[in-house]
């Protein structure tokens, strides 16, 4: 038996004890090095957003150590420190050799931890197809930013891909959380001109800044749509960045994207049931504002790729980490502080000593 922090119902948690994970013949069994909450915990609890789930256990980014691989698994082996993808396909799925592993077995079927399956917030976790959703732990990478790799690094380049930023471009980054922050650093490296990063809370607009933010546009100094408007004199931004807000930001990228622009949407709507997009702004549905949502793309490749950006230094993702906490017991605690949202909060991480 094993213990994990899990998901009673939806607006409960609480410390429950499972079965360690069978293991099959691709599989591996990991037991977490580090672990960080993530506003997807908070949705999937206290919103219901992907519905009811009982004795489910939480999280979905970690840094694990192999302790069981199935016999058909080859370049892993007990004892291998990991990188643990956030979204774990099946590549051998229809989905994948179209392009989107993503949604392997159906949409967002792809994302598996704490969705359809147990997460890694307990003493051990299962890894399906683990030569391809697991990457080898670089020797001395920092383990904040190897925990980043499972979800906030790739989440955030992958709105920046969504969106098409190309060099020169004018970009708006709505929500400057850690994904945001992310985007920002994408943006930064695709060769984005001027970066406009949307948020307010201090610690996220210095890091925005340290990432390539040019300028910081606050919601709480006036319409951000006004703002923007106001420094691109009225035409508006090329590609829009979407990490943050809720089911009516849509309506104010649409006004501030420009003929043309592209809209890629990253932000996890955990509530509501429709989306607003206003027609005139839209060019009554002629304007070519074209709008993708997408769930990052998961797997071996991508964590690899994301990996030698932060050993080369074009990225900084242990910068997101702000609170740190030792110990498998500590992960309520740092889950609560995604719910409560302290100023000073960008990400917190546990590790497990």
């Amino acid at each position: 038996m094993m213990k994990g922090f899990a998901m009673l119902s939806i607006g409960k948690t609480g410390w429950i004890e499972k079965d360690v994970p069978a293991c099959g013949p691709l599989d591996a069994i990991c037991k977490p090095i580090a672990l960080a909450p993530c506003t997807s915990d908070i949705h999937t609890v206290w919103s219901g957003a992907i519905g009811e789930r009982h004795n489910m256990i939480l999280g979905h980014e970690a840094v694990g150590e192999v302790v069981e691989v199935g016999n058909l698994v080859k370049d892993f082996k007990v004892g291998d420190k990991v990188l643990v993808s956030a979204i774990t396909p099946d590549w051998s799925s229809l989905e994948a050799q179209e392009g989107y592993a993503m949604h392997s077995g159906g949409m967002l079927s792809g994302w598996k931890f704490s969705n359809f399956k147990d997460g890694v917030f307990g003493e051990y976790f299962h890894v399906n197809d683990a030569d391809g959703n697991l990457a080898h732990l670089p020797d001395g990478m920092d383990l904040g930013a190897a925990c980043m790799i499972s979800d906030m690094v790739p989440t955030g380049f992958h709105g920046v891909e969504l969106a098409d930023i190309q060099f020169g471009d004018n970009v708006a980054v709505i929500g400057i959380g850690p994904v945001g922050l992310m985007a920002v650093a994408a943006a930064a490296i695709r060769g984005a001109s001027n970066i406009y990063a949307v948020g307010s809370r201090p610690v996220c607009v210095s890091l925005a800044k340290e990432f390539g933010a040019t300028d910081v546009i606050n919601y709480k100094e006036g319409d951000i749509v006004e703002q923007i408007l106001d420094k691109t004199h009225g035409r508006g931004v090329d590609r829009i960045v979407i990490a943050g807000g809720d089911n009516d930001t849509f309506d104010q990228a649409i006004r501030m994207l420009k003929p043309g622009g592209k809209i890629g949407n990253v932000n996890y709507l955990g509530e509501g049931d429709y989306v607003k997009i206003p027609r005139t702004p839209w060019g009554c549905g002629m304007g070519h504002k074209l709008i993708t949502g997408g769930l990052m793309p998961g797997g071996r490749l991508r964590s690899e790729k994301l990996a030698r950006l932060v050993e080369t230094h074009r990225i900084h993702p242990e910068k997101l980490i702000t609170h740190t906490f030792h110990g498998l017991e500590n992960v309520e605690p740092a889950l609560m502080l995604m719910k409560e949202k302290p100023r000073d909060l960008v990400k917190p991480l546990v590790i497990i000593d």
